[in-house]
């Protein structure tokens, strides 16, 4: 039996993080991925011949200045290019165009609300100063509950940003982990499709309606992200975001982790209360002292762990773990750029570089759910169309493009005991019948398909129920209860085990702050000040 200082389970951007820096301080690490990439859903792979895409994860913001700078991911030719504006929304007799700095938007809304144009720089300032917070929490360990002396500490600095806020802000965040996002956005926009510009990051990766109480938080979840250095900014990932996951497993590889493909974790070996090591579907066995899980929560603990090695409290609490985003991914090899009605042309321009989202009202967003609770999906879905060969043609053949289609709102498991395996083709063609009503050049451009529904998503990248986000994004699924109470500092119900995964703090988006916390948790827990001082 090969023995290890660390398993690592599933290569994904998360458990590429955490081996980077588990090697990087001497221990001997492997990690094992399942299927014969790394990356996980941060993939760029071949779907029609001549046409890459990210095919999962399609672009990139939350990912910490600090693991791109420990990992020297730009020194080794990682690039991001930024959005000049950030979305195009088109609607019924027009559109509304999003980002490009704060003259331009405000000038853009005031077409819609002078009133709504004077409100945005109020607006950007109080979400700003709740997401500078976010981001300063999410490279910390949340103080996890029982956790002693040390749990006080870590609550009280923590705190301590929140506290030293001022009375406004504090009722902002308030305002935005409790509020659906239509009661937040109502208390600072008038106008429908200014309210929908905003509303749409409430339910990206999130089953719920904008009506849902807490929504409000998803919304703040997708603007605490930056790139090159400026905020809330979003961009394409040069080479997609598989470019991201390939210079991890370098970085990685060099600190001296080893990295296995095609190699997936049957179960998680468990002996006398600690853990033991892993065995693979093949039979193989292999040891280590710790396990750290890059997948789901779900996944780790309903299928990777005999039900008798955990607490029985523990068990049945994951039993009720919240799953499923209700997310459908397509990606479309097309032969021109779409041509639409409310700003034609199929020649490359500003908005053909953006998130092009159709969803104009948040009242369409809430049928979307409703909808998709009752019968599956709508037909009319919410849809993400980025195009990411307007900005790096390297992707298709030269004068074809790609679409990366991101929609919502597609119940996780059907309803009347129908499956995904039957319905995935028709909800496409709902898809596409969407965009094509705003671009109608769209359907006969299409040169080839790929569909992800939320079963395909569970079967390829492990995300049960589709969730992208490893778990939903509600209050009591976040911060130190994320996944559980009392769990939410990384650590597993059994010694030695790790969770490194989107299912911890922060949660999802492509941020490698889990597999950060994680890493840095298991080598605290292997220093001698631990050790003597176990508090």
């Amino acid at each position: 039996m090969k023995k290890y200082d660390a398993i690592v389970i599933g290569g994904g951007h998360n458990g590429l993080v955490c081996a980077f820096y588990l090697a990087r301080a001497g221990l001997k690490v492997r990690v094992l991925e399942r299927r014969h990439i790394v990356g996980g859903a941060a993939v760029t792979e071949a779907f029609h011949p001549g046409f890459r895409n990210s095919t999962a994860s399609y672009t990139v913001s939350l990912l910490r200045p600090k693991v791109i700078a420990d990992m020297k991911l730009h020194e080794r030719g990682w690039r991001i290019i930024e959005r000049t504006i950030s979305n195009f929304f088109p609607h019924d007799g027009g559109y509304l165009k999003l980002g490009g700095g704060m003259a331009r938007t405000q000038a853009e809304f005031a077409r819609f609300s002078p009133k709504d144009a004077e409100t945005f720089p109020r607006y950007e300032e109080a979400l700003e100063r709740v997401a500078e917070v976010l981001r300063d929490l999410s490279l910390k360990t949340p103080p996890n509950a029982g956790g002693g002396l040390r749990a006080l500490l870590a609550a009280a600095v923590q705190g301590r940003r929140l506290a030293g806020m001022s009375v406004e802000a504090q009722r902002d965040v308030m305002d935005l982990f409790v509020k659906s996002a239509r009661d937040f956005l109502n208390g600072w926009y008038e106008n429908p499709y200014i309210q929908a510009a905003f509303g749409f990051d409430a339910v990206v990766g999130n089953y719920a309606s904008p009506d849902t109480p807490g929504s409000a938080y998803v919304l703040l979840h997708h603007v605490f992200g930056e790139i090159n250095g400026k905020k809330g900014m979003w961009g394409h990932s040069v080479g997609g975001m598989g470019a991201i996951t390939r210079y991890m497993a370098e970085a990685a590889e060099e600190a001296g982790a080893e990295i296995s493909v095609e190699a997936p974790v049957a179960k998680v070996l468990v002996d006398g209360g600690k853990v033991a090591g892993v065995r693979l579907e093949s039979g193989e066995e292999i040891a280590a002292p710790v396990v750290a899980s890059n997948a789901g929560p779900a996944l780790l603990y309903r299928q990777l762990l005999d039900r008798s090695d955990m607490p029985a409290e523990f068990a049945r609490r994951m039993d009720g773990y919240k799953t499923g985003s209700g997310t459908f991914r397509m990606n479309v090899a097309l032969s021109e750029l779409p041509d639409f009605a409310v700003l034609p042309g199929k020649e490359k321009a500003e908005h053909h570089t953006a998130g092009i989202i159709i969803s104009p009202t948040l009242d369409y967003m809430d049928k979307a759910f409703t909808d998709a609770k009752a019968k599956g999906w709508s037909d009319e879905p919410i849809v993400e169309m980025k195009l990411p060969t307007s900005v790096d043609d390297s992707l298709a053949p030269p004068g074809m493009h790609i679409a990366s289609l991101f929609c919502q709102q597609f119940a996780p498991v059907l309803p009347d005991g129908r499956s995904w395996d039957e319905e995935r083709e028709q909800a496409a063609e709902v898809i596409i019948d969407t965009v094509t009503k705003h671009a109608p050049n769209f359907r006969k451009s299409i040169l080839g398909v790929q569909i992800h529904s939320p079963l395909d998503l569970e079967r390829k990248f492990g995300l049960i129920g589709g969730d992208i986000m490893h778990g939903h994004m509600s209050l009591d699924q976040l911060w130190a209860a994320r996944p559980m109470l009392g769990h939410g500092d990384y650590r597993g119900p059994i010694k030695g085990l790790y969770m490194c995964g989107a299912g911890t703090h922060p949660g999802g988006g492509v941020t490698g702050a889990p597999g950060h916390n994680a890493a840095h948790e298991i080598l605290r827990d292997r220093s001698f000040v631990r050790r003597v001082l176990p508090f």
